[in-house]
C-alpha cells in the first residue's frame, strides 16, 4: 500500500515514541554514497560494516565493548562513536544499518531502524524467536525498507548450482534431506555459573543484556582450564564469543549455522513452512543449549519433492548415517553441508564449495555468484534486489528457530500451524514461540 510523506512520517512518530525517538528524515549524501552505519563492529560485524559500506560512507558505528569500537574508529574516523544503539539511531543522517550483534538483539535494534524508514543488513539468524522473525518480514514490507539477512552463501555460486540442478531434476525428485554442522565449538550443556565478577570498564553490561532478562557479569574463571585441554580461551562466560550457547542470547550449533545449510534445502525445493518438527536429542538444562541434536522437519510436498518430505538436522558431532552418503570408503563426510536424496542420486554439497552429484560425480553447470554484501548495497540506491531480503529469510528463519522449540521436547512430535504461529498438540510449545523483554526494555511490534 502506498503511503504519502506525511503519512509515513505520522507513522514513523507514533512507532519511535515508546522509545523516545524523534522522527528521522533519511538524507541522501549528495554524491549519491549510502550514509551507513554499523550496530556491532567487532567479529563478523567489523567484515560486515567493512564489505556493505565499500564506495559509500560509514557516519556512525556502535558496539558496546569500548575496545572494539576504538578499533574501528581507527578505520571509520569520520564516523560518530556510540555504545547505546538507540542514541545512534537518532543520527539524521543514516541510511542503512548493519546489525551483527549476538542473536537476542537482532530483531530490536532491525525493527527500531525500520520503523525509521533504515534499511537494514541483519546476521543471521536474523531473529532469535519465531515471533520475531514474522513480525521483521512484516515490518520490511510495511517500511518498504531494503532488508538483507547475513547468509551469504545464498548469493554464492554453489548453492546457486545447487538449486538450478535440483530444480531441472539433475537427480530426480526429492526424496528427504539431511543437513548438519561441527558446531558448537563453544561450551552447550552447561550450568550458569555461581556469583559474578567486575564488569570490565570497557563494556557497557547493561546494553550488551539489552532486551534479555538480567543477570550478573562472569568473567575468565575457566580460562586456565580452557589453555590446558586445548580450547578455544579468552573472554568472559558470555561476552565476547560464547553467548551463541546461552539461551537467553543465542540459538546455539543451530542459530550459527543452520541459516547456511537448510538455505538450499528450502530454497530449491520451494518448501512452505514445516507441518511438524520433533527432536531425538537432549533437552536443554535451562541454561544452554545441549551439547549436541538431531532435529527432524517435515515439510508438504512441493513440485520437487516425491511427496512430503523430511529434512534431518545434525550437530554436535552427529552426521546423516554413513550409507546414505555415497563417498568413496577413504572420504570422510564433510563437517558442514547438505545432503538431497533423490530417485536418480544424491546431490551433496559442503558448505562453501561447489554441490557434488553422487556417486558418480557428474558434473554440473555452474551458475555465476553474487556479492552478497554489496547486492544490498546496490538494493538500497535502486539497483537491483536483495536476494535474502526478509520476504524470504523470514520464513527460513523460523523454520530454523522451529528446531529450537522441538528441543524442549524431546520425542514429541509438534504439530505446527504457521499461519496463527502455534503449535497445535502440546500448548506448553508455545511459550518458546516468543518470551517476553526486560522491563525497559519495550520495543514496538516486538513486546
Amino acid at each position: 500500500m502506498q503511503t504519502t510523506r506525511r503519512a509515513f512520517l505520522k507513522q514513523v512518530t507514533a512507532a519511535t515514541a515508546v522509545l523516545g525517538f524523534p522522527a528521522i528524515v533519511r538524507s541522501s549524501s549528495p554524491n549519491n554514497q549510502l550514509n551507513i552505519a554499523g550496530i556491532g563492529v567487532g567479529g563478523k560485524g567489523a567484515g560486515d560494516i567493512a564489505e556493505t559500506s565499500a564506495g559509500q560512507n560509514v557516519v556512525a558505528i556502535c558496539d558496546v565493548d569500548a575496545n572494539t569500537l576504538g578499533s574501528a574508529a581507527q578505520k571509520y574516523t569520520g564516523a560518530k562513536k556510540y555504545d547505546d544503539w538507540r542514541k545512534l539511531l537518532e543520527q539524521k543522517d543514516i541510511d542503512a544499518v548493519t546489525v551483527s550483534t549476538p542473536d537476542h538483539m537482532h530483531a530490536p535494534i532491525a525493527m527500531s531502524a525500520m520503523q525509521l524508514g533504515k534499511h537494514v543488513y541483519v546476521q543471521k539468524p536474523m531473529a532469535h524467536t519465531v515471533y520475531e522473525a514474522r513480525q521483521m518480514a512484516k515490518a520490511a514490507r510495511d517500511y518498504k525498507v531494503v532488508s538483507q539477512m547475513g547468509n551469504q552463501g545464498h548469493s554464492g555460486t554453489g548453492y546457486r548450482t545447487l538449486v538450478k540442478a535440483v530444480q531441472s531434476g539433475v537427480i530426480g525428485r526429492i526424496k528427504e534431506a539431511h543437513t548438519w554442522s561441527n558446531r558448537p565449538i563453544w561450551p552447550q550443556g552447561i550450568d550458569r555459573p555461581s556469583g559474578s565478577d567486575p564488569v570490565p570498564a570497557h563494556l557497557n553490561w547493561e546494553g550488551w543484556l539489552g532486551v534479555a532478562p538480567y543477570r550478573p557479569y562472569v568473567g575468565n574463571r575457566e580460562e586456565a582450564d580452557a589453555k590446558a585441554k586445548g580450547r578455544r580461551a579468552g573472554g568472559g562466560v558470555y561476552h565476547p564469543f560464547k553467548w551463541r550457547g546461552w539461551l537467553d542470547f543465542g540459538v546455539g550449533a543451530l542459530g550459527d549455522m543452520g541459516c547456511h545449510i537448510i538455505d538450499p534445502v528450502v530454497w530449491s525445493l520451494d518448501l512452505d513452512a514445516p507441518t511438524a518438527v520433533w527432536s531425538d536429542g537432549p533437552a536443554p538444562n535451562g541454561e544452554t543449549y545441549p551439547s549436541w541434536e538431531i532435529i527432524h522437519y517435515q515439510f508438504p510436498k512441493t513440485k520437487y519433492t516425491a511427496g512430503p518430505v523430511q529434512m534431518t538436522w545434525y550437530d554436535g558431532g552427529k552426521l546423516p548415517a554413513r550409507e546414505l552418503v555415497p563417498l568413496p570408503a577413504d572420504e570422510k563426510t564433510p563437517t558442514n553441508g547438505c545432503l538431497l536424496i533423490g530417485e536418480n542420486g544424491v546431490i551433496l554439497c559442503e558448505h562453501g564449495k561447489s554441490p557434488r552429484v553422487l556417486p558418480d560425480n557428474r558434473p554440473l553447470e555452474e551458475v555465476p555468484g553474487d556479492n552478497h554484501y554489496q547486492q544490498w548495497t546496490k538494493a538500497c540506491k535502486g539497483e537491483g534486489k536483495a536476494t535474502s531480503h526478509f520476504d524470504y529469510a523470514g520464513p527460513l528463519t523460523e523454520t530454523v528457530l522451529l528446531g529450537t522449540i522441538a528441543i524442549r521436547f524431546p520425542g514429541v512430535k509438534l504439530q505446527w500451524n504457521s499461519k496463527v504461529l502455534t503449535v497445535t498438540n502440546v500448548v506448553e510449545a508455545n511459550r518458546f514461540v516468543h518470551h517476553p523483554y526486560r522491563q525497559g526494555w519495550h520495543i514496538e511490534g516486538l513486546s
